[in-house]
């Protein structure tokens, strides 16, 4: 009896993570930081949490995508596209080859770095928005300096991926993309396109957890659809804070767990 109320418990408290992090997905992001620990809490090892929880939240991203099509710059698609297959690959078979021990002592490292890359966004994406309205010469894209900084983004992405939307975002900028729009949906393609890679090389591999991974994805849903209702109405800032002193708190609890 003991065990069936255990096994309920942990179907609801993945529930609640699940609707959390997509209410927090549609508002500011970094849903990962609730969900992923979610999966840990109730028993899944760490690599196969990593890989349930990159697939359920997936479909949120297609979704974003389909949304932002027509701001993509197309003569950088190319480029994009290929960094992210790469990337997204390698860093997935990278972390299915990952001794379940490593990839745990590693859990509070990715948290915390994944939080600051969060938390400097913020001022970051303040600073592109204003550069790209203000009057200059704009010169062309990079292409292969782009490719090679995306390239190894992607394989954070394919290999764990909080945080990382910043990360592409200041390659992109820094080797030519200027305008805000194409940055963003520039953004949102690299990383769809890379937790796919990372999504279809964890279902072949074996390391998804279907059980959980459905109930988890349609609860994210089901919150991604309320948060996006009240995401227009919030303060950035406060959303972006709150998600950094979560992402803060959930590494500080793995250190303590860990050590």
């Amino acid at each position: 009896m003991i065990s069936s109320l255990n096994s309920h418990l942990h179907y609801v408290w993945l529930v609640t993570a699940s609707l959390i992090a997509g209410v927090m997905n549609a508002m500011a992001g970094g849903g990962s930081f609730v969900s992923f620990p979610a999966m840990l809490s109730i028993g899944v090892a760490p690599i196969q949490a990593n890989a349930t929880n990159t697939v359920a939240l997936w479909p949120g991203q297609l979704t974003s995508v389909a949304a932002l099509r027509g701001d993509l710059t197309r003569d950088l698609l190319p480029v994009v596209c290929a960094a992210s297959i790469l990337g997204g690959v390698s860093g997935a078979v990278v972390l299915l080859n990952t001794r379940q021990i490593t990839f745990l002592h590693l859990v509070p490292w990715l948290l915390l770095v994944a939080s600051l890359l969060f938390g400097i966004s913020g001022p970051v994406s303040q600073w592109l928005r204003k550069r790209s309205i203000e009057p200059h010469i704009k010169k062309p894209p990079a292409v292969k300096p782009l490719f090679f900084v995306l390239l190894p983004v992607c394989f954070y992405i394919g290999y764990f991926g909080a945080g990382a939307g910043f990360l592409i975002m200041s390659a992109l900028a820094l080797f030519g993309v200027e305008e805000m729009n194409a940055l963003n949906s520039l953004k949102v393609l690299a990383a769809c396109l890379s937790n796919l890679c990372a999504v279809i090389t964890f279902v072949l591999g074996g390391a998804v957890i279907w059980r959980y991974c459905l109930i988890s994805m349609i609860f994210a849903g089901i919150g991604g659809y309320v948060g996006a209702q009240y995401a227009r109405r919030m303060n950035a800032n406060v959303l972006r804070t709150i998600v950094v002193i979560t992402g803060c708190v959930i590494a500080a609890y793995f250190f303590w767990r860990n050590g």
